[in-house]
């Protein structure tokens, strides 16, 4: 048999999703091509690797022993390409960094200044949610991931990079406007536009409020920040958001922070890789550019529950 890499790595990703259309979307194929890598793996093996029942797809006993092995020549491709990248140095070499939306707003600007420093690495820049970077993290397809806090369960690397508040948002002529130490009680009647299930944010969120033994009655799932915002400011209802992704609406005055008891809730941006991974000489540099530099491209942070823009004077 004269089976190529890219056929086995393309059988290796259908039989892990057990799906051509999210394989083919990962690997950045169309689905007939995908298709036909299968169909061309599985005339050389000469037996059927796949089955299909209605709409679904499942792997046939030879299907099972060659995914096991695929999984294996996978591994050993990766551990030689990071021994690669690792003797290129800072001189060359690939990074893939993947961050949750929340943290993209302030780690675009850091990435685009380490990669100024570091012109010659290939970067490549993956934002999702939490169960998305989870995902990555678990199949070896992320060198360094910066997320919130990750489960405790899983085989991971985590450090503490940074503080995350979670702050209540309104429109400025929301009622509360202006009013100190506003018990959350007060907000029983409010519409919360919240992220969707799956985000660092709803989790945190959720678990807070457990705490509190607070119910939110009314409730909008939005699955970005970015609607979050624009929901806020047309009326639509409260936003619970990372300060860190508020700071051009707070400067333009669209939105406020209500300073609500209990609030704002106080978490950690986490460095996250896998435990085991052997790190590329440029992962471990670009590590090491966050825990230096991470805090000096968040354009905002917090004075007791007053915004702080740059350093400046409180936002009204």
């Amino acid at each position: 048999m004269n089976i190529t890499l890219r056929q086995l790595k393309v059988f290796e990703r259908v039989a892990r999703r057990l799906s051509f259309t999210r394989a083919a979307e990962e690997l950045y194929l169309t689905q007939p091509a995908v298709s036909m890598q299968i169909k061309q793996f599985e005339e050389m093996v000469g037996l059927p690797l796949f089955e299909r029942l209605g709409k679904k797809i499942y792997l046939t006993q030879a299907g099972e022993e060659i995914y096991r092995i695929s999984r294996n020549i996978s591994v050993q491709l990766d551990e030689a390409e990071q021994l690669i990248e690792a003797l290129k140095g800072t001189e060359g070499g690939k990074l893939v960094v993947a961050v949750a939306s929340t943290v993209h707003y302030f780690a675009i600007r850091l990435l685009a200044d380490f990669c100024r420093s570091y012109p010659k690495v290939q970067v490549s820049f993956k934002v999702t949610n939490r169960k998305g970077l989870l995902r990555l993290l678990e199949d070896n397809e992320a060198d360094i991931v910066l997320m919130g806090q990750p489960p405790e369960d899983q085989d991971l690397l985590a450090e503490p990079f940074m503080e995350n508040p979670l702050v209540v948002i309104a429109p400025p002529d929301h009622p509360l406007a202006g009013r100190r130490d506003i018990a959350l009680e007060e907000l029983k009647h409010e519409t919360f536009l919240m992220r969707e299930q799956g985000s660092g944010t709803r989790t945190s969120l959720e678990r807070f409020l457990a705490e509190q033994g607070f119910n939110i009655a009314n409730s909008m799932e939005m699955n970005t920040n970015g609607a979050i915002k624009q929901g806020v400011e047309v009326g639509l209802g409260l936003g619970i958001v990372s300060v860190h992704t508020v700071d051009r609406e707070l400067e333009d005055g669209r939105v406020i922070i209500l300073d609500v008891q209990s609030f704002p809730i106080l978490r950690q941006w986490y460095i996250v890789q896998r435990a085991g991974k052997r790190p590329s000489i440029v992962s471990k540099e670009f590590a090491d550019f966050v825990r230096k530099e991470g805090s000096r491209f968040v354009r905002v942070h917090l004075d007791g529950n007053k915004p702080m823009l740059n350093g400046e004077l409180p936002a009204s």
